[in-house]
């Protein structure tokens, strides 16, 4: 544990930092899962619906920073790979 006051500050910060990029980390993945899932059942009207609510929360965790906008970018484009994959 810190001695210094702004370093105990910055701890517990960091913490609810941590926590709140965790709890947006896992809101993606499942929402990503779900999509994947519903391509691999074969609902694309099902998938369509999923993948815009996931491109939404891609890009929302991208613009508070919690993940790299290019690596938003990548997630969304493999998501709709493998929904365009579904259409062929």
């Amino acid at each position: 544990m810190p001695n210094i006051k702004s370093s105990e500050r910055s701890v517990k910060t960091d913490a609810e930092r941590r926590a709140r990029n965790f709890a947006v980390k896992s809101t993606i993945r499942t929402i990503s899962r779900k999509v994947v899932e519903s391509v691999a059942a074969g609902n694309s009207d099902e998938a369509q619906a999923l993948l815009v609510k996931a491109s939404k929360t891609i890009d929302k965790a991208a613009a508070k920073g919690v993940v790299h906008k290019n690596a938003a970018a990548r997630k969304k484009s493999r998501l709709t790979r493998k929904l365009n994959a579904l259409a062929k």
